[in-house]
């Protein structure tokens, strides 16, 4: 029987000698994990690079890994993940190879850690590019409205075609192994079982690797969260240490400085006077004076008419802007020029859908069915219709404000849904261009009689919103304007054009809104208000869009009114406007808002960073991640703890007027 398997090994040998295969199980087991690691290693940076921005800055990523210092640790740190990940799936492939050809292990090898890598990038990367204007689906989701469900709903066709996609490599993974069992020989050498100096490797690189997590903390440390092995193991750590059960751990971004201390962790609720700093920023909280809430409002007599546009991502910088020679805005500026105007004014989160609640509210984070414009007005006896480019809807904003129970005429994107400016369908990016909604008003509020009773109309213009161009936008500022895959920091000048001839689209449908007015007779006994509801970098300082980097450009809007002596001087926040029209429609004096205005990245109860305004351009901002603060108009950042005294007031200043916030949003929530 001895003499039988010998023969046939050497039969085997023959075989292999002739086919000039005797080497290649060596060398394919050699250097198969290093050429799959290789390939998937350059897919996923080049992936990331092209939806972040990794390495180049733009959409997204306002923290580039591009110094000497960040490439040398992101190449370490992505280093020491790769191959802990190479080594640990080199393991699981030998294992599943045990007993078969030696061909085997390379193969399982080629499939778990390169197919089965390549897949989940897929979906990682396909799930986001549904989102192309945000960082991320849980920013989206948190801010600017969006919803599992409509993001499941957004992506439904694309899931089903993963599905086939994942089936279909099944199949081919089973038709390659039997072709493989059939084509190589069968008596190639299986592999050895792992040696202990195997497991020894991957235990050490283990270390090595959580030494970096915890040791990287510079843009290396974000740059190196969007990849897939380096989050997952980070993520995995961190959980490991959080001995507390307060959902922060030693690894995540944002460490708990007390172990041990449920009570004490980033992030923390702090309670004022108790003697305890929770959240480890600005000592125990004192308490800052904020505005009282605005209550429901009621108005009699004599009541003049109102109407609200909101441009979608107008920055503050419109006034005055020329492109070419040519004014972005004329209507708007001749607006201004007549009326009054308060600048800046900024968004309190940089999201729509965040934004729109509390211009029509007064509150930061209002409840559903909160006091509101719309239902002051309709308690009062306006007739009311709204004509929005986009869905209302959308991130709770009607159900919030009281759109749909307080509307007379109703038209927003989702009723307009056949004449959306792309082909997306999902909630989330329905855009509706000006010119269907005046067609919409002309045939309802627009025909109506207006001296029957007072009315009041929010116009939402959609078209500045990314990519900021659609088939029904004029050139009026730019001949050609850049296409959205065109879109990049390399092309910023284009982009800015683009931009700028959105907005004069936008601006000279507000012409044809006050012309209206002004046909029906109605112009003198309205008052008009334009604001955005937040700005737009346009890859300055490397980014592109807004509401993830607290600065004048993407916070910061204008507010403009027909009418003199409406508006205060700026600054002013959203959560002011409702106070300030119940006032002008009263004929009374522009209040002046009791607190500066507050933003915030993220929920107000776990934001990413924070920020207060002040007099002028004044903008001091705090990452909670990271621990830098800025003096965004001197563009000065540093450590928090080590700024001089003037700078540190302000720093100080910020972190109470936040803790005084989320405290009454805590009491109030804690109420209800």
């Amino acid at each position: 029987m001895a003499m039988a398997t010998a023969a046939e090994r050497h039969g085997i040998d023959g075989t292999l000698a002739r086919a000039g295969m005797r080497g290649l199980p060596v060398r394919l087991l050699a250097w198969m994990p290093l050429a799959v690691m290789v390939v998937v290693s350059a897919i996923e940076l080049a992936l990331a690079d092209r939806k972040y921005g990794l390495f180049s800055g733009g959409f997204g990523q306002s923290r580039a890994v591009d110094t000497a210092a960040e490439l040398f640790q992101f190449a370490v740190g992505y280093a020491l993940a790769q191959a802990l990940v190479a080594m640990a799936g080199w393991l699981l492939a030998l294992r599943l190879a045990r007993g078969r050809p030696g061909w085997a292990a390379a193969y399982a090898f080629a499939l778990v850690n390169g197919a089965g890598f390549c897949l989940l990038l897929a979906a990682q990367y396909q799930l986001h590019s549904y989102f192309s204007d945000t960082v991320n689906f849980s920013l989206l989701s948190k801010l600017g409205g969006g919803s599992l469900a409509d993001a499941l709903l957004f992506a439904a066709s694309e899931i089903g075609i993963a599905l086939a996609g994942l089936a279909a490599l099944g199949l081919a993974a089973w038709i390659v192994w039997r072709i493989a069992l059939r084509a190589l020989p069968a008596g190639m050498a299986p592999p050895q079982r792992p040696r202990a100096v195997t497991l020894v490797a991957l235990a050490c690189a283990f270390l090595v690797a959580a030494q970096a997590i915890f040791a990287i903390r510079s843009d290396a440390a974000f740059g190196l969260g969007r990849t897939l092995a380096w989050s997952g193991l980070a993520a995995a750590l961190d959980r490991a240490t959080d001995f507390d059960g307060d959902g922060y751990g030693l690894f995540a971004v944002q460490r708990d400085g007390a172990p041990f201390d449920a009570a004490r962790h980033p992030l923390a609720l702090d309670i004022p006077g108790n003697g305890i700093d929770e959240d480890g920023y600005g000592g125990d909280l004192a308490l800052v004076p904020l505005a009282a809430p605005f209550g429901p409002q009621a108005f009699v007599g004599d009541r003049p008419h109102v109407v609200v546009v909101v441009m979608e991502s107008m920055r503050g910088d419109v006034l005055g802007k020329r492109v070419d020679g040519k004014p972005a805005a004329p209507n708007l500026e001749a607006l201004a020029a007549a009326g009054s105007v308060a600048q800046p004014a900024y968004s309190h989160v940089g999201f729509t859908t965040e934004s729109l609640k509390s211009l029509f509210t007064g509150q930061l984070v209002p409840p559903p069915g909160a006091p509101s414009l719309f239902r002051d007005l309709k308690a009062s006896g306006y007739r009311i219709g709204v004509f929005s480019g986009q869905p209302e809807d959308f991130g709770d904003i009607s159900e919030t404000v009281g759109m749909r129970e307080a509307t007379d005429v109703y038209v927003d994107a989702e009723d307009l849904r056949e004449k959306r400016a792309f082909d997306f369908a999902a909630k989330g990016s329905l855009l509706v261009d000006e010119s269907h909604l005046l067609a919409a008003f002309d045939r309802t509020l627009g025909a109506q009689d207006w001296d029957a009773a007072p009315h009041f109309v929010y116009f939402n213009f959609q078209t500045a919103h990314f990519p900021y161009h659609h088939g029904d936008v004029a050139p009026r500022l730019v001949e050609e304007p850049i296409a959205r895959g065109a879109i990049g920091a390399d092309r910023a000048a284009d982009v800015q054009a683009t931009y700028w001839n959105a907005v004069a689209h936008a601006d000279a449908w507000l012409g044809e809104v006050i012309a209206r007015l002004k046909a029906k007779g109605a112009w003198e006994d309205t008052i008009l208000i334009v604001t955005g509801d937040h700005g737009e970098d346009l890859f300055e300082d490397g980014f592109l869009g807004h509401g993830h980097v607290i600065n004048h450009r993407q916070f910061g809007t204008v507010a403009v009114a027909n009418r003199p002596g409406v508006l205060p001087r700026g600054p002013i926040g959203l959560a002011d406007y409702r106070a300030i029209l119940a006032a002008a429609i009263r004929g009374e004096a522009p209040p002046a808002p009791v607190a500066a205005p507050f933003l915030h990245i993220g929920p107000l109860s776990a934001p990413t960073a924070i920020g207060l305004a002040g007099e002028g351009d004044e903008l001091t901002s705090l990452r909670l991640d990271t621990g830098e603060a800025c003096l965004v108009e001197r563009g000065e950042c540093a450590p928090h703890e080590s700024l001089r005294p003037a700078a540190r007031a302000r720093v100080d200043a910020l972190i109470a007027r936040w803790g005084s916030e989320r405290w009454r949003s805590h009491r109030a929530q804690a109420a209800d």
